[in-house]
């Protein structure tokens, strides 16, 4: 039986993504919440949410001892297939500019700025970007994206966004303002800016495809 694991670094819809997790599954599946880095050892695949201000998800995170490096072993090291949802997406940036400057897990290139979307008229448009966003991506791209189509849509809150990507390391984007980075990854990593466990059909593909993804 696969085992995956939910990373609680303290601000993350954890329920939620447990449930959305178990739904999406198409077979037996071992799911857990920890909190512990011992926890990571033997695990199939890793997930990481993350809910409210950068500074503060990355201090709960630094919170469990053992848990920043352990998670380095697992999947820099052991190549372990990791999917970060929101700020836990964030967080693979080199730095976070949200309350001052605070570093990321600098897994990928990049860093999460003040988002200013306008309108067609150059007006400011409300913050944070709250709800549903169609997904811009190439069909195909990417084995998360397998069964979606271009316009599906996708669950967002947030007020801060990915800017200084690599280009090949932007998976899919949607539109609020201007281009906005919604999907990021490289290798066995990859990240959501919306919440895959409130995005209905987009989000339970995307999890079953994370559960069925061997990178």
């Amino acid at each position: 039986m696969r085992r995956v694991v939910i990373v609680d670094p303290g601000s993350g819809n954890l329920a939620s993504v447990r449930r959305a997790v178990e739904r999406a599954a198409e077979a037996p599946l071992q799911v857990e919440l920890v909190r512990e880095a011992s926890a990571l050892h033997g695990a199939d695949a890793i997930i990481m949410p993350g809910q409210g201000a950068f500074a503060a998800c990355r201090a709960g995170l630094d919170a469990l001892e053992g848990m920043v490096g352990a998670l380095y072993e697992a999947v820099r090291v052991r190549a372990t297939p990791f999917l970060g949802i929101c700020v836990g997406m964030q967080l693979l940036a080199e730095r976070g500019l949200e309350h001052g400057e605070t570093p990321g897990l600098a897994w990928l290139q990049g860093e999460v700025a003040p988002m200013d979307p306008r309108g067609l008229e150059g007006e400011a448009l409300p913050l944070p970007q709250m709800g549903w966003n169609g997904l811009d991506f190439a069909p195909g791209a990417h084995p998360l994206l397998a069964g979606l189509e271009p316009g599906d849509h996708a669950y967002f809150v947030h007020s801060y966004s990915w800017r200084g990507t690599a280009s090949n390391q932007v998976l899919a984007t949607t539109d609020y303002g201007g281009p906005v980075v919604a999907i990021v990854g490289e290798g066995n990593i990859a990240g959501t800016q919306f919440h895959v466990e409130k995005s209905a059909a987009t989000g339970l593909s995307i999890l079953r495809n994370f559960l069925a993804w061997r990178p």
